[in-house]
């Protein structure tokens, strides 16, 4: 029997143009998705408002799309949006979620005119693991806090750091030399941590380099726990550990870097000082430095992966971009010599397309609003969806091929609207550290070009962990042969 409801949604897909998912190469994986539950509305709209219901359904009992979110990523997303258009919601942790899809949808939640969306989405998940970190603050503490913390951003700052990545990225790659064969993923991350520590603590990493990438590990994925209670063996009391480790490990950093005048982050947001003499506390230094090193090495360890596995994929590109970075020589680049690196530009922005660091950014309605004309009462779960903006056929030709001229001067995909391309996020939110970022992964992705060519076999197929943010599931081996 069909109901209102169920015509309601087939009236709201008719809407809008079908965003083409790809194929799943496994039976199951496909009728997992396929299955249908039913369609209910998330709220009745206030009588005469005008607005309609967000049209979504719970899914399974208990779990409800839980697992699906977590195991299908992208692909489960896309489904959505194909049978409910830009704003649907789903069961999933326990709450009811409403996900804003497509740039229009992302653009009245991230831009936030009436102040109806708060951190606190943010909070739900990840509070107990990231208390206070910047992207966790509202409104006018955001904006001091980040107003403190951009004098650690300047291009005089930028132009710092990446002269003390350079070594450090340079020698941590030509250590891989005799790995024939490594799990990318893992090689890459301890070297981002390596790097992280040297560039925004002026500290090598020691003997407890392992148990702080474990430590940050677990805080990550703990926010996407199932059973959220600190079970033991279970990803939740895991993340508590390893923040504990975390308080330790900064707390105790924390006196000599009050004393010094390095040029390091740490040290910079010690002593950043605004003109009306505001300045960050102990407490906030140790909350903010945890957060940015998780930002830091576990985001540009995914996109410096994506970009290696694409240009693995396609080797055309990468003998490209060899040559780029081959003809700077052999001196250690600085910002303006990775700025040379175009072709670089362009295959690391169409892997953050397909690969988004940051698939979804949670808000919480503080006050009864809408998205697009559907009503969205306050106290809901809301979730902008950069991932599923990246593959919106009005915005990217052929949005699931590998293309990175589609940044290039003359195209421009990423123009059509301001976020159909939105990696960083938006907003007042948007990443503080987006340039660095960009810099680090340049240079990961010139060393690994000087010294080494690497492939997978051609039909290889990475496939990404969603638990958190993605991950390739089997840690993306390559072969690697030296040049």
């Amino acid at each position: 029997m069909v109901t209102a409801v169920d015509r309601m949604a087939g009236t709201l897909r008719q809407r809008m143009p079908p965003l083409t998912a790809m194929p799943l190469p496994r039976a199951v994986d496909e009728r997992i998705l396929s299955r249908r539950w039913p369609v209910r509305e998330l709220a009745k709209p206030p009588e005469g408002s005008g607005l309609s219901p967000v049209l979504g359904d719970a899914g399974p009992p208990l779990i409800g799309h839980t697992l699906d979110a977590m195991r299908f990523g992208v692909e489960y997303g896309l489904r959505r949006f194909e049978l409910y258009g830009p704003v649907w919601w789903a069961s999933a942790f326990g709450k009811r979620i409403v996900t804003a899809t497509g740039a229009e949808a992302t653009q009245t939640v991230l831009v936030n005119k009436d102040k109806a969306f708060s951190q606190e989405g943010w909070k739900f998940f990840i509070e107990r693991f990231f208390p206070r970190g910047l992207m966790l603050l509202d409104f006018e503490e955001h904006h001091t806090h980040r107003r403190i913390m951009q004098q650690a951003f300047t291009r005089e700052r930028l132009n710092g750091y990446v002269d003390t990545l350079a070594p450090e990225v340079r020698q941590g790659v030509a250590a891989w030399g005799e790995a024939t064969r490594p799990r990318l993923y893992w090689s890459l991350k301890r070297l981002t941590l390596d790097v992280a520590t040297r560039v925004f603590m002026g500290m090598e990493s020691g003997d407890d380099a392992e148990a702080v990438n474990r430590a940050f590990v677990d805080t990550v994925r703990a926010g996407t726990a199932v059973i959220r209670r600190p079970v033991p063996g279970g990803r939740w009391k895991a993340g508590l550990d390893g923040r504990k480790l975390l308080e330790r490990y900064f707390a105790a950093r924390l006196p000599a870097k009050r004393a010094s005048d390095d040029a390091d982050l740490f040290s910079a947001l010690c002593h950043a000082t605004t003109e009306d003499g505001e300045r960050f506390s102990d407490v906030d230094v140790v909350n903010h430095m945890i957060f940015l090193m998780m930002a830091a090495h576990d985001t540009s360890t995914i996109t410096s992966t994506a970009a290696a596995y694409y240009l693995a994929k396609h080797p055309q590109w990468q003998e490209r971009a060899r040559e780029e970075s081959l003809r700077l020589g052999d001196d250690l680049p600085d910002t303006s010599a990775l700025d040379e690196l175009h072709t670089l530009d362009l295959v690391v922005k169409e892997s953050l397309r397909l690969v988004a660091p940051v698939p979804s950014l949670p808000r919480l309605a503080v006050k009864d609003t809408d998205i697009l004309g559907q009503y969205v009462p306050a106290g809901t779960l809301v979730s902008a969806a950069p991932s599923l903006n990246h593959f919106d056929p009005r915005h990217w030709s052929n949005p699931h091929s590998f293309d990175p001229e589609r940044f290039a001067e003359g195209r421009r995909e990423d123009k059509s609207h301001r976020f159909a391309w939105m990696p960083f996020g938006g907003g007042a939110h948007k990443c503080i550290g987006l340039h660095f970022g960009m810099f680090e992964v340049k240079a990961l992705l010139h060393e690994m070009l000087r010294r080494y060519r690497w492939s997978v076999p051609s039909d290889y197929r990475v496939r990404w962990d969603y638990v958190s943010l993605p991950v390739p599931v089997d840690g993306l081996p390559v072969t690697l042969r030296p040049l």
